[in-house]
C-alpha cells in the first residue's frame, strides 16, 4: 500500500500544476505602501488608506504621497488636503505653489476642519497664496481655537503676532511680494 502512493503523490492535478489561481491572489499584500498607492489609484479611498499618506511622505517618498492626498483630499477627507496644502506650500512632491497651498487649506476650512481653518486663517493674516484680509485671518484663526486646536489659542495668547507660530527662517516665503 504505501508504494502505491508515492506514484500518486508526484501526479500533480492539472489544478495544483497550473500557475493560473482563478480563485484569486493567495494572502495578497495588504497593508504595504505600494498596495496602498495601488488601492488608491484604483479610486479607493478610506480613513486607513488616506492616512498612511503620512508614512509614505515622512518616508520620504513626497510624489506617492501626494498621489494618495490628492486622491482622498478629491473624495472630502480634510487631512488630506491639509496635507496637500503642506505639500504644495514647500514644494514636496512637486511644484512650490502657495496659491494651491492657500486653496487646500481654504477647502479644508469650509468643511469645518480646525488644522484647515488655523492655516486658512494664517494665509489670510499674511496674504499667502490668496489675497491679504488679517481681520478674516483672525476670525478662522479665533473658530480653530474655539475648536480647540491648541497651536491657535497660543497665536491668540501671543496677540496674532505670527512669530509664535512660524520659525523665522521661514520669514522669506511669507514676504510681501512687491
Amino acid at each position: 500500500m504505501k508504494h502505491a502512493l508515492i506514484p500518486l503523490l508526484l501526479i500533480a492535478p492539472p489544478a495544483l500544476a497550473d500557475d493560473t489561481d482563478p480563485g484569486g491572489t493567495l494572502n495578497p499584500s495588504e497593508m504595504t505602501w505600494e498596495s496602498m498607492l495601488d488601492r488608491a489609484d484604483r479610486g479607493e479611498t478610506g480613513m486607513v488608506l488616506c492616512a498612511s499618506g503620512y508614512m509614505i511622505t515622512k518616508k520620504g517618498e513626497h510624489a506617492a504621497a501626494r498621489r494618495l492626498f490628492e486622491r482622498c483630499a478629491e473624495a472630502g477627507y480634510t487631512g488630506a488636503m491639509t496635507w496637500m496644502s503642506q505639500l504644495d506650500n514647500n514644494g514636496l512632491g512637486g511644484d512650490y505653489d502657495p496659491d494651491a497651498a492657500a486653496d487646500w487649506d481654504r477647502r479644508a476650512a469650509e468643511l469645518g476642519d480646525p488644522v484647515g481653518k488655523f492655516n486658512h486663517g494664517l494665509n489670510l493674516m499674511r496674504g499667502h497664496g490668496t489675497a491679504q484680509d488679517e481681520t478674516l485671518g483672525r476670525q478662522f484663526v479665533d473658530e480653530a481655537a474655539a475648536a480647540g486646536l491648541a497651536v491657535a489659542k497660543r497665536l491668540q495668547g501671543a496677540g496674532y503676532d505670527l512669530d509664535e507660530v512660524t520659525p523665522d527662517a521661514d520669514n522669506w516665503k511669507y514676504a510681501p511680494v512687491f
